[in-house]
């Protein structure tokens, strides 16, 4: 105990000899202002507890306004991070849902390929095993070209010159397959020829495409007594085709010059086809 004291007061003395006359002073003023405090703290008073009750208002106060600049940085810098975080999810949300909105299907169209399916499902059941069907994948309608592509090729047992059906009307043929495609030349494409038979006059002649417009018959005998209405049918000249398959009826135009155009108005709108049927059984190779 006795060794500790003097130990400190070595350490006083050391202190106040490395230092002037005023750092003496202060360093000793400091310690009796300490002491003072220490005492003072342990006397309960009204007086004393009024000032002690002052200071630390004063120092706390001191403290919340040092404090305030840091805290309101703070608050900025996380109201500002969190604004960016509902920026980030606002914009991959509406990533989200525009990603949603082209997955999802009108349900009217749902409504309508499925009855479209089903029609095509009772076409198979009352039709021969060697009707197969298939869907549209690409049209590929204007003037000068009228075809479309099916998603079904050699896979399927297709070959070229095969007759293609839209219910069980003749609608083209195949010109082109692929393993898994094929594409259809339609009955009004600018190339198409096809020998059809026309009831009930019995006349035969050929269908002659010409792009957006109604197809024509050709090579009528000159006197000829086709009628509007007459319906029009696939010959099977030649073995092409298999006979009577039905294509359109009759409509005479009568020209200014006197002569009548022999048009045909199609059982099928070309426009409105997405399921074709392919008979198989009959082909040109």
């Amino acid at each position: 105990m006795d060794t500790s004291r003097e130990d400190f007061g070595i350490a006083i003395r050391s202190a106040f000899l490395k230092k002037g006359i005023q750092q003496r002073f202060s360093l000793l003023a400091l310690i009796i202002f300490s002491i003072i405090l220490i005492y003072a703290e342990t006397i309960e008073t009204k007086p004393l507890e009024y000032v002690r009750t002052f200071i630390k208002d004063v120092i706390y106060r001191s403290s919340a306004v040092i404090s305030s600049p840091s805290k309101g940085f703070s608050l900025i810098a996380s109201s500002v991070q969190s604004h960016l975080n509902v920026f980030n999810e606002n914009v991959k949300l509406k990533e989200e849902n525009a990603q949603l909105k082209e997955q999802v299907y009108d349900p009217d169209f749902l409504i309508f390929e499925n009855k479209q399916l089903r029609q095509l499902l009772d076409e198979q059941i009352e039709s021969s095993p060697n009707i197969i069907s298939a869907r549209i994948i690409l049209d590929k309608q204007s003037p000068y070209l009228n075809s479309f592509v099916i998603n079904s090729g050699s896979n399927r047992k297709i070959k070229n010159g095969m007759a293609v059906l839209h219910g069980k009307n003749f609608v083209g043929r195949i010109v082109d397959v692929n393993f898994f495609s094929s594409r259809v030349l339609l009955i009004t494409d600018l190339n198409s020829k096809i020998p059809v038979l026309v009831q009930p006059s019995g006349h035969q002649a050929i269908l002659s495409g010409h792009g957006m417009n109604e197809p024509t018959l050709e090579y009528l005998p000159k006197n000829h007594e086709v009628q509007t209405g007459e319906k029009v049918f696939t010959s099977g000249k030649e073995g092409i085709f298999e006979p009577g398959i039905p294509i359109g009826k009759v409509i005479i135009n009568h020209e200014e010059s006197g002569n009548a155009k022999v048009f045909v108005s199609l059982f099928s709108d070309m426009s409105q086809i997405m399921f074709v049927n392919i008979n198989i059984e009959n082909n040109s190779n």
